[in-house]
C-alpha cells in the first residue's frame, strides 16, 4: 500500500490577472485563486497509482487559510487527506524556504504514516521557477525525478519506480529507489472532471491545519522573508503588441504592398558588395 503526497499551491488565475502599472507587481484581486494547474495533474497521477497500486493520497500545501479551498478542490480529484500550513511566519516565503516548510510537514506526517511518494506539479503558473520539488528531494535526502510524463512501475516491494522523463528531443526511462520524488508535466494525464460523490466529500472535508509551532525542530530563521535570499528587483508588464496592418485590394496588389513593407525591413537583408 502506497502513501503517496502530493505538494500543491493555489494561485492566481493568470489568464485574468491583471499588473499594477504604478508598483510593476501583480494585482492578485483581480484574479480568483485556483489550483495550480500543474498541481492538479500531479494529483490526478497520485490518484490514478493509488488505483493501480493501492494506498492513501494525501495533499499538502502552505499558504493563507483561503488556501483550503485548493485542498477541497484535490479531494474532489480523489484525494484522500488534506494538509495546510498556515502562519504569518511563512509569508514571505521564495522556493528555498518555501521547500524547507513543506519538508518540516512531510516530516510530520511521515511519522504516522510513511511516506513513499511524493509527487509535485513541474512548476507554478505565478513562479514558473520548478525548483520546489526538486528542493523537497534534496532536504529529504531522496532521488528528485524532474519532467515525468508517465510512470510506468511503482514497486514498493523491491522498492523501486520507472518512468519516462520528458526531453527536447524525446524522453528517457529512469530506474529510481523508493521513496523518490516527482515533477510532472501536464501531458502525463488529462484530469476529468470530479464525480458527484468527490464534490460532496470535499464540500464537507475540513483538512489538517497546522502552524509553525505544530511543526518540529524548526528552525524560524529558514522561513518566510528571513530565510528568502532570493530577490526580485524589478518586475514589469511587457508592452502591448503594436496592431497589425490591413492589406486591401486586389491579390496583385496586395502582393506588392506586401513586398514593399518586407523591403523597408532592411536589417533582414545582407548585401554583398561584388
Amino acid at each position: 500500500m502506497l502513501h503517496i503526497v502530493a505538494c500543491i499551491k493555489q494561485v492566481p488565475d493568470t489568464k485574468i490577472i491583471k499588473m499594477n502599472p504604478k508598483t510593476n507587481t501583480m494585482d492578485r484581486r483581480t484574479a480568483p485563486a485556483i489550483l495550480n494547474p500543474y498541481d492538479a495533474h500531479a494529483v490526478e497521477e497520485a490518484v490514478r497509482l493509488k488505483e493501480r497500486y493501492g494506498g492513501t493520497v494525501s495533499v499538502l500545501t502552505m499558504g493563507p487559510p483561503p488556501a483550503v479551498k485548493a485542498i477541497k478542490k484535490c479531494i474532489e480529484i480523489g484525494a484522500d487527506e488534506g494538509y495546510l500550513i498556515t502562519d504569518r511566519r511563512f509569508a514571505g516565503a521564495d522556493t528555498l524556504a518555501t521547500s524547507y516548510a513543506l519538508t518540516k510537514a512531510l516530516e510530520k506526517i511521515s511519522k504516522t504514516n510513511p511516506v513513499d511518494l511524493v509527487i509535485c506539479g513541474k512548476m507554478t503558473i505565478d513562479g514558473d521557477t520548478g525548483q520546489v520539488g526538486p528542493g523537497i528531494a534534496r532536504r529529504l535526502e531522496i532521488p528528485p525525478l524532474t519532467s515525468v510524463n508517465k510512470v510506468v512501475e511503482i514497486n514498493k516491494e523491491e522498492g523501486y519506480a520507472i518512468v519516462n522523463r520528458k526531453l527536447e528531443d524525446g524522453y528517457e526511462v529512469i530506474k529510481s529507489t523508493l521513496p523518490c520524488l516527482f515533477s510532472v508535466e501536464k501531458t502525463i494525464n488529462d484530469v476529468p472532471y470530479s464525480s458527484f460523490p468527490n464534490m460532496l466529500k470535499a464540500a464537507k472535508y475540513e483538512p489538517v491545519i497546522w502552524s509553525v509551532d505544530d511543526l518540529e525542530g524548526v528552525d524560524i530563521k529558514q522561513l518566510g522573508l528571513k530565510g528568502s535570499p532570493t530577490i526580485v528587483s524589478k518586475v514589469w508588464a511587457p508592452p502591448s503588441p503594436a496592431g497589425g496592418t490591413m492589406l486591401e485590394g486586389k491579390p496583385m496588389e496586395q502582393v506588392d504592398q506586401l513586398i514593399s513593407v518586407i523591403l523597408e525591413k532592411k536589417e533582414l537583408f545582407t548585401v554583398k558588395e561584388g
